[in-house]
């Protein structure tokens, strides 16, 4: 048997493979082992579940873990070191995701989506705004936010009642965009909006613009009483006749649904992650429980339906682990040949693949941590086990960055291209 070991490098991190007559055995470096193993220290030492109940309650943001989570690289990691992040890809970026909502889903998602939106800047930015916001996002100073979903489109981002209208040097924006997560709390705001209301299909006219916090007429409102991922904030933003300059356009002009599109093709890894996290989490929980709960004289993990069910739901975890490590690397690989031949252009597959994982993952994470409610009876319908949490956290990973319904149309779009 022929055994050929090949190394795929670049400027962000080694990925290696070793090969068995071309048969892929897949693992992960020692240094992704290590982010691994720092993310999961940090979150053992701060992730006080004590505290997650606390916030969960309160419907309060974790402010100061946000920071230190931001101190000590994990938010920004797939950030340029230029900026002051640490260079890694969208895989490791999954690795810290999954790690922290494995921890604890609220948390995990609040401190991980701390930055979300910027990679609009990151990578149709400006120099100049990428000198103005990055460096604060990856200290931990700053928080972003990105506003596309509207009251009356929902996921349907091809149509906007948001419009940007130009008057001599400035752009006048109004309209309402709702459910945006860190909006009550952010620095900065990525704004999709309507700039040609005449082109058709509209969607050929829509632009990018980052508003700072405070800019007159920009109004956000905090919507409370959620069901899950509570400490992590979400609001409405009204905008009234807020000024800004060509400057805030991030991006080309009336390219901004086309930036959004690749942005979400490439961020709905991150979902998957969380939701890989999530049914992680709670499967523990319940194994560990069904080795310790005896009824009938032996450990419920010895009865069938539940020794059977935890073993099929491990199963389950793992095929969606693999599927949102595949999508991650996919992307990873995409933007290093981007970066070489300055060509954007992403393999119809990358989409299909983010789309898959995100859809299978957020499924298992809701089975997952339903099953986990199941295995601890009585005890998983309360507050103080977590479990319960757990669940009420991971039905979100169903509806957003694009609900379920929508990642099947994707998929299917592409199958269609492909076949």
């Amino acid at each position: 048997m022929v055994r050929r070991v090949e190394e795929v490098s670049t400027p962000t991190h080694n990925l290696t493979y070793v090969r068995d007559n071309d048969m892929p055995n897949f693992q992960l470096s020692e240094e992704q082992l290590e982010i691994k193993r720092a993310v999961r220290e940090f979150c053992e030492k701060e992730f006080k579940p004590e505290l997650a109940l606390e916030l969960d309650r309160k419907e309060e943001y974790p402010i100061e873990l946000y920071r230190k989570a931001a101190q000590l690289g994990f938010t920004t990691i797939h950030f340029p070191q230029e900026y002051g992040g640490q260079g890694y890809g969208t895989l490791e970026m999954c690795l810290v995701v999954e790690e922290m909502c494995r921890a604890d889903p609220s948390l995990g998602v609040a401190i991980s989506a701390g930055v979300f939106g910027s990679d609009l800047i990151l990578e149709y930015g400006t120099q100049e705004q990428k000198e103005k916001y990055l460096p604060k996002l990856c200290k931990g100073e700053y928080i972003s936010a990105a506003a596309f979903t509207e009251p009356n489109h929902g996921s349907d981002i091809t149509k906007l009642d948001t419009v940007a209208t130009k008057y001599g040097n400035e752009w006048w924006i109004n309209g309402t965009k709702t459910f945006i997560t860190n909006a009550p709390i952010a620095d900065f705001i990525i704004v999709l909006a309507q700039t040609d209301t005449r082109v058709r299909p509209t969607y050929r006219g829509q632009t990018l613009f980052v508003i700072d916090k405070g800019t007159p007429g920009l109004e956000v409102t905090k919507l409370s009483n959620k069901m899950g991922i509570r400490c992590s904030v979400t609001g409405e933003v009204k905008l009234d006749n807020v000024k800004v300059t060509d400057w805030h356009i991030v991006g080309q002009l009336n390219r901004g649904f086309y930036h959004t599109i690749e942005f979400l093709d490439a961020s709905r890894v991150a979902v998957a992650a969380q939701a890989v996290g999530m049914a992680q989490g709670a499967w523990e929980i319940a194994f560990k429980y069904a080795k310790q709960r005896v009824t009938f004289g032996v450990p419920i993990i010895q009865h069938q339906l539940i020794g059977c069910g935890l073993a099929e739901i491990a199963t389950k975890i793992e095929a969606a682990r693999l599927l949102t490590y595949k999508a991650a690397w996919l992307v990873d690989q995409y933007r290093e040949q981007a970066k070489k031949t300055g060509e954007k252009k992403m393999d119809p597959t990358i989409p299909m693949l983010t789309s898959m994982a995100k859809l299978y993952a957020s499924r298992i994470a809701v089975e997952s941590t339903d099953f986990a409610i199941q295995v601890l009876g009585g005890y998983g319908y309360m507050a103080d086990y977590r479990v319960e949490k757990y669940h009420r956290d991971a039905k979100i990973t169903e509806i957003y960055e694009g609900t379920s319904e929508i990642q099947k149309l994707t998929i299917l779009q592409y199958l269609l291209r492909l076949y």
